[in-house]
């Protein structure tokens, strides 16, 4: 088994319902099982301001899935709730769903690069993540902890307990 950190968002139709529900689905996939998951985070959007604000949070799983199949689970999950990949970078969605770190591993395919290209640019990332690991060391990185104190996470928002 994989030790694997998946970042959740949404800022559209019903967002804390839409988390909630992949978090419900994570916990359904094969040769998966859920270890935990954050509390929801509210954080003003990256790109468009003219966006509600999101709801984050970051899900621990554990997991024999190959990288690329899980990508491919979490994706089918995020069109499920009716996600559209409208070429909008940054624009409001119904789910999204991103794979953080997979173990240690640092993955660099057209499809998938691990660790996430952005999670050390983002508070709504690191926080969750140091909620749920707060000793974890991110490859090529460094720890999770010198990563957020960084980072203004003024904007942040604790607003319940994951479902």
């Amino acid at each position: 088994m994989t030790t694997v950190y998946i970042g959740l968002g949404s800022n559209l139709d019903a967002p804390r319902q839409q988390l909630a529900s992949a978090l419900a689905e994570l916990g359904r996939l094969p040769e998966t099982d859920r270890c935990t998951a954050s509390p929801l985070y509210r954080s003003r959007p990256v790109g468009p301001q003219d966006q509600p604000d999101y709801l984050n949070a970051v899900a621990c799983l554990e997991t024999r899935l190959a990288p690329l199949d899980l990508l491919d689970r979490l994706q089918a999950i995020e069109q499920q709730q009716g996600r559209r990949r409208d070429g909008v970078r940054w624009g409001a969605r119904t789910l999204d769903l991103d794979v953080l770190l997979y173990g240690d591993a640092i993955i660099d395919s057209p499809r998938l690069t691990v660790p996430h290209p952005e999670m050390a640019n983002r508070g709504f990332v690191l926080k969750p993540l140091h909620d749920l690991a707060p000793n974890l060391a991110i490859p090529g990185l460094g720890p999770v902890s010198d990563l957020l104190a960084r980072m203004n996470t003024d904007d942040l928002e604790v607003i319940a307990d994951a479902e």
